[in-house]
């Protein structure tokens, strides 16, 4: 048997957040992990499913299944959300009077921060506080809010305009674990400053090409330059909707073409039929009505995330992604998601000093994945948003759809930032140093051996890798004909003392 296209692990009836999608036909995806309650007495999981013992069945009513799903299978505030919507709320006001049990508090605190609306029931008397996300489950901030109505502490990273939720992982806890920025600063601290200086220069300019490629594009130097130092001065200022409508204008220098500022209509990536010019979308933007909103929000985000101690890889992910799915502007969404990682990263004091973490390379040597990340929140929602082409070959979305780009699950990509870092840390930036120590190493070389501008030096080397430590015939006839045998042996050594030493 299937369920959603799923299939099922075994006889047995779904339960918790599964339940609420089917029985109220709720217009969101299903979790990634659903619930099974066994018709035996059984109990396992696997990637898709947990399973539960026959009397572990909930019972028949919403609230049930919402307790079951905030027991068990943590906190989905799409679904939540939605319930909200299509729930009675004197159902849910009856089931909790007199409740004090934590999953109860949890299910009433997250009923009214997303409605805005109290249900008709008195504060809570003296219980002791419990946070509303577990920390040992997700990441949560330190010190949240305290609701004296619910004794709920709120340690929800962002507010009911944006707040993703990211899970701790095995995965995530090793690479915090890691300890980067330390390593990174230790990495820095062991070459000469002019050396790291370099380096941090070139791995500025290499990010931003690799950026525009991500695209697709290729830039002049000029422009890969003037992107570059808009990274450069990435964590200076404070985010808010005006200064992402300043960065655009650093990303589109022409805007002959292009409506700057917040979209004032809808919004899709992918391309068009051929004749009739109708969209054929991928990826549906936020509607344009809701866009100061989640911009607000995730201002409102950042700030929260980061002064509550949430590691900024964790918060940089959440951040960026939740931005590009959101895609405010009709061009430069792209490069403005990947400058928001370096962003909160420089915010969150992450970064050596001068230095930027060339995370746009990394992600072009995995574009493939990265693309899977994407897809992983896009592809799923493209069902339940509903959309008409317009004249002008656009989308109008005929749905609210507010709630696909506020709440979403973002631990695959915290993952992935966070691993992206580690390859920046790991290979990128010592690469990055020991290529110039060696280059000077070998410059210093030849400026004993003879008078040579830099830019034949660096032509010279371009050959001597490219024959192995041994210049080509090719170039001794063309370049390099004024060199003499002695001159050509010696520039040879100095190629290997400088390039092939451990």
């Amino acid at each position: 048997m299937n369920f959603y296209g799923r299939k099922l692990p075994g006889p047995g009836r779904v339960a918790g957040y599964g339940w609420l999608v089917s029985e109220l036909g709720l217009r969101v995806p299903m979790p990634r992990r659903l619930s099974l309650v066994s018709d035996h007495h059984e109990r396992r999981s696997d990637p898709e499913w947990e399973v539960f013992r026959s009397e572990q069945w909930p019972g028949e009513s919403v609230f049930d299944h919402m307790i079951f799903a905030i027991k068990n299978e943590g906190i989905d505030l799409r679904v939540m959300h939605e319930v909200t919507k299509v729930a009675d709320p004197s159902e849910i006001t009856r089931a909790l009077a007199g409740a004090t049990g934590l999953f109860a508090r949890r299910l009433w605190f997250f009923w009214e921060w997303l409605t805005n609306e109290k249900l008709d029931l008195p504060d809570l008397g003296k219980v002791r506080y419990e946070p509303a996300l577990d920390p040992d489950k997700y990441f949560a901030i330190g010190s949240g809010d305290r609701s004296p109505r619910h004794k709920i502490i709120n340690n929800l990273p962002g507010t009911p305009a944006f707040c993703p939720l990211v899970q701790r992982s095995a995965r995530l806890d090793q690479l915090i674990a890691l300890q980067l920025p330390e390593r990174a600063s230790e990495i820095a601290e062991k070459a000469p400053q002019h050396i790291v200086s370099r380096a941090a220069a070139f791995l500025l300019l290499d990010d931003s090409k690799a950026s525009f490629a991500i695209e697709q594009e290729k830039p002049g130097p000029q422009r890969a330059a003037r992107w570059a130092r808009a990274i450069s001065e990435a964590g200076s200022h404070q985010l808010s909707q005006s200064e992402l409508e300043r960065l655009q204008q650093v990303v589109l220098q022409d805007s002959r073409f292009v409506k700057m500022g917040i979209r004032k209509e809808g919004g899709f990536i992918g391309g068009h039929t051929r004749n009739e010019r109708i969209p054929e979308p991928v990826h549906i933007s936020a509607r344009h009505e809701d866009l100061a909103d989640l911009l607000e929000g995730i201002a409102i985000y950042e700030t929260r995330a980061l002064e509550g101690g949430i590691d900024p890889m964790v918060v940089a992910a959440a951040l960026s992604f939740g931005f590009v799915y959101i895609h405010p502007f009709e061009d430069g969404n792209g490069r403005l998601h990947r400058y928001l990682l370096h962003h909160v990263l420089a915010r969150g004091g992450f970064n050596p000093a001068g230095l930027v973490f060339p995370i746009s390379v990394v992600v072009y040597r995995r574009i493939e994945e990265y693309s899977e990340i994407l897809e992983s929140v896009s592809g799923p929602i493209m069902e339940f948003i509903d959309w008409k082409p317009t004249a002008r070959g656009n989308v109008e979305v005929m749905s609210d759809t507010a709630v696909f780009y506020r709440f979403f699950d973002s631990t695959l990509h915290a993952e992935f930032v966070a691993d992206c870092v580690r390859e920046t840390v790991e290979q990128d930036l010592p690469n990055e140093i020991d290529y110039i120590e060696r280059y000077d190493r070998f410059k210093s070389s030849i400026d004993e051996i003879l008078e040579m501008p830099a830019r034949m030096v660096d032509l010279l080397r371009g050959f001597l890798e490219q024959g192995n430590g041994k210049l080509s015939s090719r170039a001794l006839r063309k370049e390099f004909s004024a060199l003499t045998e002695k001159e050509v042996a010696l520039i040879e050594d100095a190629y290997e003392a400088a390039w092939s030493s451990d």
